[in-house]
């Protein structure tokens, strides 16, 4: 009797409604449809984007959005608005899906894109009306035209807005630390860093550091605290002090050698094997490692810049 009532009880409980602050949406125009589980590879390089909230986007309605965008991008193609997709003839398959981040070789895709909102800013996200659907960071690799037959169906469905997202230093400063600190665990070669001097004519300055001395570097620059386990470092827990203490290392290092000052100019680029970042919104992420700990950064960057 006890146990049929407890299964009764389950049967009236209602779900729970869910704040979601983490969410990646995957978008894929490819020759077959596949399994987006095996998507990350392919989508972890492109060109950064921020989006307004989406109004009236549903997360259960992915399979008719995709119906809804193949038949979008068919039309403006008979139109011959859309670009021809090479190698595809007349047929292609889109897939709007949820993304799921694991290690495993993607298909040949045509285009490819994500719509992400990585642990979102809470309270911005609870302000929202309940019809508006917060997925700031957009991210498409793939060719141009189709970029933007993209961004146009969405902002017809969703009544948003498109702007381009660059990288301020901060960040690129905030990803070579990140970087630096996974060389504990995968090899990222070097660190590589491109700044930019405000001399006429402009001067670019390449600045390349060794692995294990970039590493040294590093770890000297981190406050020593017991409370800073070795848990702790898994978890990235990279306080921004420290980030400035390590670039500031690195540039006074370079000014003993060479007697110019980086900290004049701007840095834009910033890269290693796990990846690259520049300021105008390009992105590459060659490991997984982080992966989520970068996207937090992005959409953040990304929720800073809206305009709302």
């Amino acid at each position: 009797w006890n146990a049929e009532r407890r299964r009764r009880r389950r049967r009236r409980r209602r779900p729970r409604r869910r704040l979601v602050s983490s969410f990646c949406y995957c978008l894929l125009f490819s020759s077959e449809l596949w399994s987006v589980n095996r998507a990350w590879r392919g989508l972890a390089k492109g060109t950064l984007s921020y989006v307004t909230p989406l109004y009236q986007f549903r997360h259960t309605q992915l399979k008719s959005y995709s119906r809804q965008l193949s038949a979008f991008i068919a039309a403006e193609k008979q139109e011959g608005l859309a670009v021809e997709v090479g190698g595809l003839q007349n047929t292609f398959k889109v897939s709007f899906s949820v993304l799921r981040f694991r290690q495993e070789d993607p298909p040949k895709t045509v285009w490819c894109g994500w719509l992400s909102c990585i642990n979102g800013n809470p309270e911005y996200l609870q302000s929202l009306p309940k019809d508006f659907t917060c997925l700031p960071l957009f991210c498409s690799k793939g060719a141009e035209d189709l970029s933007s037959l993209v961004k146009s169906w969405l902002q017809r469905t969703f009544d948003c807005c498109f702007g381009p997202l660059d990288i301020n230093q901060t960040t690129l400063q905030w990803l070579a630390a990140l970087w630096t600190n996974c060389h504990m665990e995968t090899n990222i070669q070097n660190l590589k860093m491109i700044w930019t001097l405000p001399v006429l004519p402009p001067l670019q300055v390449t600045y390349t550091v060794d692995s294990d001395d970039v590493l040294d570097l590093w770890r000297s620059t981190r406050e020593s605290s017991a409370e800073k386990s070795r848990e702790a470092e898994d978890e990235v827990c990279i306080d921004f002090s420290e980030v400035t203490r390590f670039m500031q290392g690195l540039m006074s290092h370079f000014y003993r050698h060479f007697r110019v000052d980086l900290s004049a100019g701007e840095l834009n680029q910033v890269s290693s094997a796990l990846g690259s970042a520049k300021v105008n919104g390009k992105i590459k992420i060659s490991s997984s490692r982080y992966l989520i700990s970068i996207f937090s950064l992005l959409t953040e960057c990304a929720l800073l810049k809206m305009p709302i």
